[in-house]
């Protein structure tokens, strides 16, 4: 009987430093979320509206956007404030001014804007539906665009529908927060 007790003794407090060391791993996973966040804020190059949004969603978004996706090269013309192109040996700086706003050539295609639209606030003027859409499948919703295909050509969607649905609301989450801009001037992809 000791035996048995001792034994299930022995068991529970396996059963309880397992539970103990995965609650450690899940506050370490929330630590590195947390910081993901941090840094996305601190990163941000244009104010956030926060009003009505998920704080954590666009930090997180923010992240993703500007440090994991490289999302400023395509969508921002010129990508880099003057003076503050990386490439160049220069500080870091995105363009404030054209931030997400499209308008970088690709061939036959131009980079869309992807700022909220003024009116509806939404990003490109799609819902969160429309934009999981679109990023795991690639169809292209947009209504007056000709279509020369079905699906998006040059961004890379196959890369994004890997991620999960959150780390995507997250994105859509950001680009509903930053300003609305317009496209500036560019003469070829990479500026």
């Amino acid at each position: 009987m000791k035996r048995l007790v001792l034994t299930l003794a022995l068991f529970a407090g396996l059963i309880f430093t397992l539970v103990l060391i995965t609650q450690v791993g899940v506050v370490s996973a929330g630590n590195d979320d947390e910081s993901e966040i941090k840094q996305g804020f601190a990163i941000a190059p244009v104010p956030l509206n926060l009003k009505g949004k998920n704080r954590a969603l666009v930090g997180l978004g923010s992240y993703i956007v500007n440090a994991q996706g490289v999302c400023a090269d395509c969508h921002s013309c010129p990508t880099y404030a003057p003076g503050h192109n990386p490439y160049l040996g220069q500080p870091k700086q995105f363009n404030p001014d054209n931030y997400l706003a499209g308008g970088v050539p690709f061939g036959p295609f131009t980079s869309r804007n992807i700022t909220p639209d003024p009116a509806s606030g939404l990003p490109e003027e799609h819902t969160l539906d429309q934009f999981l859409l679109i990023m795991h499948t690639g169809i292209d919703l947009e209504k007056d665009h000709p279509q020369i295909s079905p699906l998006l050509q040059v961004m890379p969607w196959p890369v994004y529908q890997s991620m999960t649905d959150r780390d995507l609301r997250a994105i859509y989450e950001y680009l509903s927060a930053i300003p609305h801009a317009e496209p500036g001037t560019c003469s070829g992809a990479g500026e």
